[in-house]
């Protein structure tokens, strides 16, 4: 064998050997994408990194059910992640941060017509307020009573928890909105979302101790184990996402491994 072919050789095993490593260590970083919104409207409100169009929205739904992905309720990945269970290929879960109107207007009907459950979020006191923005009680039961919609509690208030000195304003905000949602509702409230995604030590263990399954960040680095019950990372979803080969990279399962990888 010519010294050319050999090479030849040597190159095309290097490169299937190259090509299964990558696999094998995309792989192994796969993470269920827990995608994020905030603002769904047709244009009236300013977009961005908190908003997406109505159009856009529903392009990414109809996308997620025309591919086949699994799309679970987010408390589902409780039994899936603790039981240490195969978690089925493109699965995928789906939250709405706040508890603006435009998510029942907009969102909620898209939800129902892709049959697509997803999990809202609520800051407790923003209910109903008199400036007409928020979800009041009646569309949050209407959304609860379909039997796609999931109530979680993100806290009493929108302030950040970590800006939060005492343990009894943290209790307050923690324990407090899990009482009052689930008097209100009539339902266990599972999950928990931080106020701006963000956390420490602490507030972490009070969720814990307040009874929630559940806890989702935004992006708390790769010092957090993928697998956290109570700090899982989410996908923000905006404006960008507009484009489908974009919401499909984040929607893969691997955006987390890159981007947290990007800047070595």
């Amino acid at each position: 064998m010519s010294k050319l072919r050999r090479f030849g050789l040597g190159l095309s095993i290097f490169s299937v050997l190259f090509f299964l490593a990558t696999v094998f260590i995309f792989y192994r970083n796969y993470t269920v994408p827990i995608l994020m919104y905030h603002h769904v409207n047709p244009g009236a409100l300013p977009r961005g990194r908190l908003a997406v169009s109505t159009a856009s929205f529903e392009r990414q739904m109809s996308f997620l059910r025309r591919c086949n992905y699994n799309i679970i309720p987010l408390g589902d990945l409780i039994s899936l992640i603790k039981d240490k269970k195969k978690i089925p290929p493109r699965t995928v879960a789906v939250t709405l941060d706040d508890g603006d109107k435009d998510n029942y207007l907009y969102a909620f009907p898209v939800f129902k017509k892709y049959n697509i459950p997803a999990t809202v979020f609520l800051i407790v006191n923003e209910v109903g307020r008199p400036q007409g923005d928020k979800l009041n009680w009646e569309q949050v039961k209407i959304m609860q009573d379909s039997g796609i919609i999931t109530v979680g509690s993100h806290c009493l208030g929108p302030e950040p928890l970590v800006n939060m000195e005492s343990e009894e304003e943290l209790r307050n905000e923690i324990f407090g909105s899990k009482r009052a949602l689930e008097g209100r509702l009539g339902r266990e409230v599972n999950l928990f979302s931080y106020p701006e995604g963000r956390f420490n030590d602490k507030i972490r263990q009070l969720v814990i101790d307040a009874g929630y399954g559940l806890a989702v960040a935004t992006n708390p680095g790769k010092r957090i184990p993928n697998d956290d019950l109570f700090a899982l990372k989410r996908l923000r979803i905006s404006d960008s996402s507009d484009n489908l080969f974009v919401f499909w990279l984040e929607s893969s399962g691997f955006y987390n491994f890159i981007r947290e990888n990007r800047h070595k």
